[in-house]
Order: structure tokens, then C-alpha cells, then sequence
């Protein structure tokens, strides 16, 4: 099967965030990330360059509040263009997991791109803050992510102590599922990796 690039941007503006963001399914890891958090920019930096997905992300957020906005929107963003850059969903995988560790960390991610949300998330912090990031803001993203992408996406702490490295080991992680699941299968011939024929209802 003769693979096309897939390749979306999504701009969103709001009253709270302007955020342009560029996603590559079949790159190599190359990125630019600027969201004006720092802790944030490298845990999509993580996820870019393991699922080897090439992303351009600029957010403009009201971090005068704090990073809230900037980081849930950059999530829904985010989303939207996966979804957009899977496309109809022909001849892939659809399933992709991955168990990854860090250090101490262990944290398994699993993902279904059957165009039906939903989020589990068993993920424990010990610290309020990473950087300037809430810890809490790791749950809010992948929310997100996973419902405005229309995914089944599960994320779960097998074991972990350092916040730094549980943060990072679910970013990767989702990488490697994502990336597993957007993969192509030839032997679909084409066709959309479901029992119903259709994926999303």
C-alpha cells in the first residue's frame, strides 16, 4: 500500500488561548514546541519525538491566570487534529499500547481510535507542581485529547514515585500507543478494522 503523508493544522482562538498546532503522523520526531510552559513543552516534546510525530505547537495562553487554559485547550487542540490527520481510518491498526518505563516509573498506555470516546486514567502525583505545570494538568490534557479526538484512550501507573518521571513516562507512553494504532495494515486491504464496518457509532 502506497502511503500519502498524513499531515493536519488546527487554529483555534478563544477568548483565553490562541493556539496553532501542525501534527505529521508519518514524520520523524522532528518539533517545535512553544506554550509558554516549560515543563509542558517538554512532555510534548517526549511525546513527539517517541511516537515520531512531527509537531509545530505555538500557544498563546492567559498564564497570568495560570496554566490551565493553555494547557486543557492545547490538549482539545491537539485532538481535533489527530482525528483530522487519521482521516476515514482505512487499513489501520487502530489498537496500539505500550508499556514504558523510566527509572522507577512504570506506566502502561493503552489506546482504540473507534471514533468513540472515553478516558481512564489511574495515575497518582505527589506534588502539586512540576515546574510551573499542576500535576493535576496531566489528567485535564489527556481528557481532552481523548475526547476531542474521539478515542478509547487508557492511561495507568503500574509504579512511580518521582513526579517527573511518571509525567514523562505517560507522554512517551501515549506516543508509542498512538503511533502503534495510526500504523498502516495491508493485509485490510483498505478496509476499516471494525466487526460493524464503520468505526465511530
Amino acid at each position: 500500500m502506497e502511503m500519502e503523508q498524513r499531515i493536519a493544522t488546527t487554529n483555534r482562538v478563544t477568548k483565553e488561548t490562541d493556539i496553532a498546532l501542525t501534527l505529521n503522523l508519518d514524520g520523524s520526531g522532528v518539533n517545535h514546541i512553544d506554550t509558554g510552559v516549560g515543563f509542558f513543552n517538554h512532555m510534548l516534546d517526549g511525546f513527539a519525538r517517541h511516537g515520531l510525530f512531527d509537531l509545530d505547537v505555538v500557544v498563546k495562553g492567559d498564564l497570568d491566570v495560570d496554566t490551565h487554559h493553555s494547557i486543557e485547550d492545547c490538549g482539545i487542540v491537539l485532538g481535533e487534529t489527530i482525528a483530522k490527520a487519521v482521516g476515514d481510518k482505512k487499513a489501520i491498526k487502530r489498537y496500539g499500547s505500550f508499556i514504558l518505563p523510566m527509572d522507577e516509573a512504570l506506566i502502561l498506555c493503552a489506546v482504540d481510535l473507534c471514533g468513540r470516546p472515553y478516558f481512564s486514567y489511574d495515575v497518582q502525583f505527589t506534588d502539586p507542581k512540576m515546574g510551573e505545570m499542576d500535576t493535576t494538568m496531566v489528567q485535564e490534557f489527556f481528557y481532552a485529547v481523548s475526547y476531542s479526538a474521539a478515542m478509547n484512550l487508557h492511561l495507568k501507573q503500574i509504579s512511580g514515585r518521582n513526579d517527573h518521571h511518571i509525567a514523562e513516562a505517560c507522554f512517551k507512553a501515549f506516543g508509542k500507543a498512538l503511533d502503534a494504532a495510526t500504523m498502516y495494515e495491508e493485509r485490510l486491504n483498505g478496509t476499516v478494522w471494525s466487526t460493524k464496518g464503520t468505526l465511530g457509532t
